[in-house]
């Protein structure tokens, strides 16, 4: 498949509401849309670094120019047959796995329209119907808290997740737990802890969760595996596993007993259906997580999620939860209680609304043959 043209797009989307967590409060998500051309046939990707390199080393500004200046034009009027060709075009260029997620997003799109079939079903997917779950961030409240998990709970969600930081953490987990007893529920701790923190992971071993979130720094294995070793609840890595390499490091030493999978971090589907295969292979369970990406980028997860070592609700939300428009058209939406659907059209089954990208569209450009 020849690549014949590439627009970059730096969007910014406001949210309805600030999202809270470890990393600090997010009023916009910025992120970085690719579409990519062959022939008559486009794909779209989308990767949601943010506005300011918290979260991981890379930017949505930055992201922009690497893939303006370096990426794009290494893929321009290059034969591509395979997300793994893709990859190795790009592997010179270090780290900067936001940027080539972009990219590698837009092929598999376009591969799957290509192929006249559902991305899901390309990426071998069993079934079309998704499980996901309720998030939410730090509140103004616990009461506030308490109230949108009931609605959550009566709506018929089957999991919860629940940001935790230094300030909004055992106390806000003993209310959830003494309000819902029987609530699954799980805290992503976005890195903020260390090591010297064990007696709060320890506390937490009471309360039932599924699972406790990527509690220490994104760079430390180490560390993960010794304080898995000390708890009874199954740790989540999420900032750490950024790569293929790393997810199977963090195996061998018993770090994590669960993977959140973002396409975004790990640099696209094709290094993120590695990493799931990994994990499958050493007994790890899997689910997929998001960046607050547009429908575009979440249409993407939501067809991830559909692999059969995705076993815990993954992070896939409607449109109408964060943004008031969403870029996708059509919007996502629930197809059930706690259910997505996977689109049946050619590809990932949406494209964005292109007078609302215009106008979300902080800056653009196109790569193509003069």
């Amino acid at each position: 498949m020849r690549i014949d043209c590439i627009d970059i797009y730096r969007v910014a989307m406001p949210l309805i509401y600030p999202f809270r967590t470890a990393f600090g409060d997010t009023h916009v998500v910025e992120s970085v849309l690719v579409k990519m051309r062959s022939g008559d046939l486009v794909g779209w990707g989308e990767a949601a670094p943010w506005e300011s390199p918290t979260y991981s080393e890379e930017w949505a500004a930055g992201a922009y120019i690497l893939i303006r200046d370096w990426l794009a034009p290494r893929l321009l009027n290059q034969e591509v047959e395979s997300g793994e060709a893709l990859q190795t075009r790009l592997a010179e260029f270090k780290g900067n796995r936001f940027a080539k997620a972009a990219l590698d997003l837009a092929w598999w799109d376009l591969h799957a329209r290509r192929s006249g079939s559902p991305l899901w079903k390309i990426l071998g997917g069993s079934s079309g119907t998704v499980l996901v779950g309720a998030d939410f961030g730090v509140m103004e409240t616990i009461d506030a808290l308490l109230d949108v998990i009931d609605s959550a709970i009566k709506a018929g969600y089957k999991r919860v997740k629940l940001k935790f930081r230094p300030g909004w953490d055992l106390d806000m987990v003993r209310a959830v737990r003494g309000a819902f007893p029987a609530c699954v529920f799980h805290v992503d701790c976005n890195s903020a802890y260390r090591l010297k923190d064990q007696r709060i992971f320890e506390e937490l071993d009471g309360y039932g969760l599924a699972m406790i979130e990527q509690p220490l720094a994104s760079d430390d294995l180490l560390d993960h595996a010794k304080l898995q070793r000390k708890i009874q609840t199954p740790i989540c890595l999420d900032e750490s596993i950024v790569s293929p390499e790393k997810a199977s490091k963090a195996i061998n030493i018993g770090a994590a007993r669960w993977f959140n999978i973002k396409p975004g971090r790990v640099g696209g589907l094709t290094p993120a259906l590695q990493v799931i295969q990994i994990a499958e292979r050493a007994g790890i369970p899997c689910w997929v997580g998001g960046m607050l990406e547009s429908g575009l980028g979440a249409s993407h997860c939501l067809a991830l999620a559909t692999l059969s070592n995705i076993k815990y609700p993954s992070d896939v939300f409607p449109s109408s939860r964060f943004f008031e428009k969403d870029l996708a058209c059509p919007e996502l939406t629930l197809s059930g209680p706690s259910q997505m659907r996977a689109a049946e059209d050619a590809g990932i089954g949406c494209s964005p609304d292109e007078e609302l990208l215009a106008s979300r569209s902080v800056q653009r450009c196109q790569i193509r043959n003069l």
